[in-house]
């Protein structure tokens, strides 16, 4: 039994495809099939159902699995070690972002990683927060940035910054002439939301102190995964919405006009860069949290924020 024959092992687990699992660990699918084949008969047992379409795990196999992450991700500590105690910063390094901060913190912070550390590849993804905590789990993931906190005990978190809420009123709207808004201003049933399911959607909801269901105006359902979508159906007088405060900078200066801050204390959601307890990969993960806390905290100035955790993340 070798390293190599359990990563080809999770390789085909993940993929269910012995071609797909090939191409990601860079071997010809025979040489990849071959070891596989080579590792059951040497255990006496068939790992994979090949019978299957897709190939599943048989039940002995998902044991087999679970204990190959354990033993995969500790052959990597070594090389991670030794990195550490050089002060190696490089190396593949696979990064998740959710959907409602990629957009507009990976613009903010990526050519700025990769000039200062030329060393690392990046790997990035998009996904939402429960197929980030089951890839980390399952050691596909380093790293990821998400909405914090998630109450995962063997899910580290580190704060990167606190980013407040905006609220994009159009003119039709009774509170467009407020300078400003406070929580209980706000009616449920007059916020266009991102579909269910988003983090986003959580916080602005606990804001509200309100059940989670989606808003219904003029008899209608909106299940929307995009803030553009959203503005432009404000601006249609279908009711208002709220933004992450990165999200507004990039709005042209008609909308900007249709942006209307809370009163102190802030509301906020918390956004974190997240890793498996293992700490591998640590120093990178270190080196991207100094890096881009430095550039955000400089881009929010805001003071007096007050952390609305959503109920559930994703």
């Amino acid at each position: 039994m070798t390293i190599t024959q359990l990563q080809y092992v999770l390789a085909v687990a993940e993929y269910k495809n012995f071609t797909k699992a090939a191409e990601k660990v860079f071997v010809t699918q025979p040489t990849l099939s071959m070891q596989v084949q080579k590792l059951e008969e040497e255990l006496d047992i068939k790992i994979f159902d090949r019978a299957k379409k897709p190939i599943e795990l048989t039940e002995v196999g998902k044991t087999i699995v679970e204990q190959a992450k354990n033993i995969v991700n500790e052959s990597n500590r070594i090389q991670d070690i030794v990195d550490q105690q050089k002060g190696f910063i490089g190396g593949e390094f696979r990064l998740a972002i959710i959907p409602t901060i990629m957009p507009t913190l990976l613009p903010m912070f990526l050519n700025n990683f990769i000039k200062k550390y030329s060393k690392v590849n990046l790997v990035i993804k998009e996904m939402t927060t429960s197929e980030i905590i089951k890839s980390l789990r399952d050691g596909n993931l380093d790293s990821a940035i998400a909405a914090t906190p998630l109450g995962e005990d063997d899910i580290l978190e580190k704060p990167l910054y606190y980013e407040p809420f905006m609220a994009y009123v159009p003119e039709s709207h009774k509170l467009y002439k407020a300078k400003e808004i406070q929580p209980e201003d706000l009616d449920p049933d007059e916020l266009l939301l991102l579909e269910d399911g988003h983090c986003f959607t959580d916080n602005v909801l606990n804001i509200c102190k309100s059940t989670r269901h989606l808003p219904q105006i003029n008899h209608f359902n909106l299940e929307s995964g995009s803030f553009e979508t959203l503005i432009k159906l404000a601006n249609e007088g279908l009711g208002m919405t709220l933004l992450p405060y990165l999200h507004t900078l990039d709005l042209n200066a008609k909308a900007q006009s249709k942006i209307r801050k809370f009163k102190a204390p802030y509301p906020s959601r918390e956004v974190s860069i997240i890793h498996h307890n293992s700490r591998l990969k640590i120093q990178i993960i270190e080196a991207m949290h100094e890096l881009i806390s430095a550039i955000v905290r400089g881009a929010i100035k805001f003071q007096n924020i007050k952390i609305i955790s959503p109920t559930k993340n994703s």
